[in-house]
């Protein structure tokens, strides 16, 4: 059964009345989304690896009996994790005690979308019945491949970039495959974190088991089963409804571009359009079509898109961070139809690298805001793609034991601006975090000399872009090879309704001296050594609204606070700001030539984006 699949959808668990009354809904409700928690809570703070345990790059979920997801992160990229592992191991085979685990992209159809993304996948068991299903999943340092820390730009095939591990029974009742595990570990260049991180996340699922196995011990099966069908239907029907109040009949498309694959091939386009009309039955139809987006890339920016992931991220949108609803698959279950293309840059053909996918899926949350957009509005603008940087090397050659390090730092951009607020300042994707400056000095060779915004990243509006991060490292090193990912340097993030587009990303060593060196945003094997300065500066948000229409007192708050340069006031708000003072005579004078603004910014206003 397909879990993302109109087959496994829970409108005929709800044909008789529920078993499940509204106040045990909820009890069991938050109990379920406080074990997802509690598991998160869990590899926090016993994985080994700095991306897990700092970065936070990890993941739990629920499913129910069909694999359904149940309960997961607010992190709208999750697509159908569980059938991967039943195609192969039939639910009905299941025991308890039992453990799955698989990277394998291609195999999974997306559900991962690179290959340092391990899942765990256990099923619970309660008097002899099959119950519910509990996940972890979480970003390895080093699985093997080209380059330590498995993805580069230089990948020119998933072979590449480390080992694929096909859906695997890692636990068979409760004996653990050593084999298999010693297998991966033994590609990791870093096998002692990567042992660590595994312990990580099988203490996860192992307690997820024991909470779900008491909650339906408690409640009993049938209850569960329904309350979990309730909570799925509730969702589907709220981003149904939210779909068809944004949306009139008839098609919608929007596109955005990434600029490279690192290769010197791009841009790259994606077109997704949807589509909202009546069907047979005279009941609405959603449709999702990705199909008219570019052909895959030689380079590793492609992404997988698992039939699940749009619906994910659009009832992520919809239900609005409310802490009393539940991310759940109701979102996916709302789009009737999803449409890709084998060969395009959302649906590569095998054994097309797909590293760098994180750059394609940033763009691809971008394109369905400005869907949204093109119906009836409401999606902020355009964010940048986090960027990231893969620093390999050694240090301690003085001290005749010189040693090697591998430091991936995802460092944090600016988010569009909404409707009702300015973009959020130095977000790494969602619930992700910045390394702090005593983390990175006291682990790796190399000294912060600088951690801040960068002004003008913003972009300009009534509601002002999110500002992105300057980081600039000193290398303690002595010597260093750099992987870099930047996007969205030649095709910004958009603005709209008046709001302009964000200011870009960009990488230099030894700036400001004879020896300055720009770095290429998409590229592997620059060289630093001891001594060496790298400076980073990651891209803003699109603005929302017509800059002119920011109080001018507002933006006097922003140059006071380092978000806007007292130039950028006047040319791009209008707004005349002197020794720190604002000027209202000659702002009110500059702000009556009000330049004329259209619905999108990128670089230049248009009525659309191509």
């Amino acid at each position: 059964m397909t879990p993302l699949s109109s087959a496994s959808s829970p409108q005929s668990a709800m044909a008789d009345a529920p078993l499940c009354d509204p106040v045990t809904l909820e009890i069991i409700r938050g109990a379920i989304m406080a074990t997802q928690r509690e598991m998160e809570a869990l590899i926090e703070r016993t994985a080994i690896s700095a991306f897990i345990r700092e970065k936070k790059d990890f993941y739990t979920a629920l499913f129910d009996e069909n694999g359904v997801m149940a309960v997961g992160s607010m992190v709208p990229i999750f697509g159908d994790l569980t059938t991967p592992v039943f195609e192969k191991f039939p639910r009905e085979t299941m025991k308890p005690g039992d453990l799955y685990w698989y990277n394998d992209c291609y195999g999974s159809k997306g559900a991962v979308t690179h290959s340092n993304d391990q899942v765990l996948l256990a099923p619970v068991f309660h008097d002899g019945r099959l119950c519910a299903f509990v996940m972890s999943w979480a970003h390895f340092a080093d699985i093997g491949g080209l380059h330590p820390g498995s993805i580069s730009p230089d990948a020119t095939s998933i072979y590449q970039e480390g080992i694929i591990v096909p859906p695997t029974k890692m636990i068979d009742a409760g004996v653990v495959n050593e084999t298999a595990l010693d297998i991966f570990h033994r590609n990791s260049r870093y096998p002692a974190q990567s042992e660590g991180d595994m312990a990580a996340l099988t203490a996860a699922v192992k307690l997820g088991v024991d909470r779900v196995a008491e909650i339906v011990a408690r409640y009993s099966a049938d209850i569960v089963s329904n309350a979990l069908s309730q909570l799925l239907e509730r969702t589907r029907k709220l981003v149904r409804s939210q779909l068809a109040e944004n949306f009139d009949y008839g098609t919608y498309r929007f596109a955005d571009q990434i600029d490279s694959d690192g290769h010197g091939n791009g841009p790259f386009s994606l077109r997704f359009a949807i589509t909202r009309e009546k069907g047979a039955d005279g009941e609405d139809r959603f449709i999702f079509d990705a199909t008219e987006s570019d052909d895959q890339a030689p380079g590793p920016v492609n992404l997988i898109m698992n039939k699940g992931v749009a619906g994910m991220a659009l009832g992520l949108f919809y239900l609005g961070g409310d802490p009393a609803q539940v991310c759940n698959a109701g979102g996916p279950l709302a789009i009737d139809e999803v449409r890709l293309r084998e060969g395009s840059i959302v649906q590569p053909k095998f054994p097309a690298p797909l590293g760098m996918r994180g750059l394609t899926m940033m763009r691809m949350l971008a394109v369905l805001n400005g869907m949204v957009n093109r119906g009836k509005g409401g999606a902020p603008a355009a964010h940048s793609a986090y960027v990231v940087t893969i620093m390999r090397g050694t240090y301690g050659r003085d001290t005749g034991s010189p040693q090697e390090f591998l430091l991936a730092d995802g460092i944090g951009v600016g988010y569009g601006a909404r409707d009702f607020a300015d973009g959020i300042d130095a977000v790494y994707f969602v619930a992700q975090e910045n390394y702090p400056v005593e983390f990175l000095e006291s682990s790796y060779p190399v000294r912060l000399r600088n951690y801040g915004v960068v002004p003008d990243s913003g972009g300009p509006g009534k509601w002002r872009g999110g500002t992105g991060i300057i980081r600039e490292y000193e290398v303690l090193a002595d010597e260093m090879r750099l992987a870099l990912r930047i996007d969205g340097v030649t095709n910004p993030p958009w603005g709209y309704a008046g709001g302009k587009s964000a200011g870009v990303g960009g990488a230099w060593v030894n700036p400001g001296t004879a020896g300055e060196k720009v770095i290429p945003p998409l590229s592997d094997g620059t060289v630093l050594t001891k001594g060496d300065v790298l400076r980073i500066h990651t891209g803003g948000g699109g603005g929302m609204g017509h800059p002119y229409d920011r109080p001018a007192e507002t933006v006097l708050e922003d140059v006071l606070g380092g978000f806007v340069t007292a130039a950028a006031a006047r040319s791009e708000y209008g707004v005349v700001i002197t020794d720190d003072v604002l000027d209202t005579a000659a702002t009110e004078a500059l702000r009556q030539d009000r330049p004329t603004a259209m619905a999108f910014h990128r670089n230049t206003y248009c009525e659309e984006l191509a």
